[in-house]
């Protein structure tokens, strides 16, 4: 499969419409085999999903995407994941864990009568990291960093006291635009207000994290369909492809001799989180 990125100097390109190149990365079993850039000549919104059909792009990582390009990327089979920042390399990794989430259409006005204004001014907010700062629909949530680029330490727990992620114990701070649907919900909401140095303590219902158990979620397949599976164990962890070549975890729920069963809901989906929020930085978009 092949994944672009809308790319500037390293980084995830902010406007889809405007950006002037592509990092686009080859992946074979889930993993990157090689990486090229590739300059857009000019070519500008709707019609960049023609490019990117051409070099038979099958995922799209950016920042803000109107509805047009989405609708055009659509048409295209392209699939898309907006509302991305930062490094693109580590976006893509993001996405090859299964762990990237896509903001939808996040940029609805930037169309070609947009294109001609010159770019994201004062419609804008100051810039389209997202648009969450005013463009189109708007942000999801109000909140003073809402539409900003934002750096909190956190830790994680279940309400058996038990620990299930720590920013801390990576020794690095998350890093994400707020409010614009890169987080959990109930995550980008206790965050939305926080001042630098300030620390929180929220329990998000499972509405505001994962969600509830999806019944669908959880599939029958044949052994002999799936290489490799006869090995496999009831509440083995393992990842699968969807058709997408995208990563997906799953736990094996149950094996007969001929079949085994898949659950492919998120390990803390009905679950309550229990998160202890430290606000690092704030920065302007």
């Amino acid at each position: 499969m092949k994944i672009a990125v809308t790319y500037e100097d390293g980084n995830v390109f902010q406007h889809f419409g405007h950006t002037e190149n592509f990092k686009i990365y080859n992946v074979e079993d889930g993993e990157v085999k090689s990486a090229e850039v590739v300059n857009t000549n000019g070519t500008g919104h709707e019609a960049l999903a023609g490019l990117l059909a051409d070099q038979k792009v099958d995922v799209l990582i950016c920042g803000g995407c109107g509805s047009g390009a989405a609708d055009a990327l659509g048409q295209a089979g392209i699939q898309v994941f907006s509302g991305a920042e930062g490094d693109t390399d580590v976006a893509v990794m993001t996405y090859l864990r299964g762990e990237l989430q896509s903001a939808g259409v996040n940029c609805d006005h930037h169309d070609h009568e947009h294109e001609a204004e010159g770019g994201c001014g004062s419609n804008c907010g100051g810039g389209c990291a997202g648009c969450a700062g005013g463009c189109g629909g708007g942000p999801m949530m109000e909140g003073a960093n809402v539409g900003k680029s934002i750096k909190v330490h956190y830790k994680g727990t279940l309400d058996d006291g038990s620990q299930f992620d720590s920013s801390y114990d990576r020794g690095e701070p998350l890093e994400f635009i707020c409010g614009i649907g890169m987080m959990i919900p109930g995550f980008d909401k206790a965050c939305a207000n926080l001042e630098v140095g300030e620390r929180v303590t929220v329990t998000i219902p499972p509405q505001e994290a994962y969600g509830v158990r999806n019944p669908d979620a959880v599939f029958e397949i044949e052994i002999a369909q799936l290489p490799g599976s006869e090995d496999l164990k009831i509440a083995d962890q393992v990842v699968l492809t969807n058709a997408l070549g995208q990563p997906v975890q799953a736990l094996v729920l149950d094996k007969t001799e001929d079949k085994i069963t898949f659950d492919t809901n998120h390990p803390l989906v009905g679950k309550n989180l229990t998160f202890e929020i430290e606000m690092v930085e704030i920065a302007e978009i």
